[in-house]
């Protein structure tokens, strides 16, 4: 049986999947919202700690009301959650697709494929070099022939 919450979080994903401007509107602003509060509360307690540290009478440096950061923080969390879209913004949806898939984590698959592209740029290179030392080869018989 599912939850209010999953059963929300549902039906207002199935409703913004049908409208993809709208959806990433919203999305968009819940992203904003989120990396707002987390800017303006790690601003805020970066000033309470300074305040505290100087051993100020006055708290003047500290310029915004407590409780904005926080509630842009919470509000971009809300939304991002309910639209779907907070483990895909974050997280990536490969990475959960590959989890779920049971598959190798994605860092451990990218080297793989780097080595594997390494090795190829390397087998190229020396295809390269065997193809340009065969060149150099032919100019030199070339060469014997005009002259001669």
């Amino acid at each position: 049986m599912k939850t209010v919450t999953r059963k929300l979080k549902d039906k207002i994903t199935i409703y913004l999947s049908h409208r993809p401007g709208f959806y990433a509107l919203i999305v968009g602003v819940g992203i904003v919202w989120f990396w707002r509060g987390v800017w303006h509360t790690t601003d805020l307690l970066h000033s309470y700690f300074e305040f505290f540290q100087s051993n100020s009478t006055t708290i003047g440096s500290i310029s915004s009301v407590w409780w904005d950061g926080l509630l842009s923080l919470i509000s971009g969390i809300i939304i991002l959650y309910f639209t779907g879209a907070f483990t895909s913004s974050f997280i990536g949806n490969e990475l959960i697709l590959s989890g779920l898939r049971g598959e190798k984590r994605l860092n451990q698959k990218q080297e793989k494929e780097v080595r594997n592209e390494e090795r190829i740029v390397l087998e190229i290179k020396d295809e390269i070099q065997n193809l340009s030392e065969k060149i150099n080869g032919l100019d030199l018989e070339i060469q014997k022939k005009n002259f001669k």
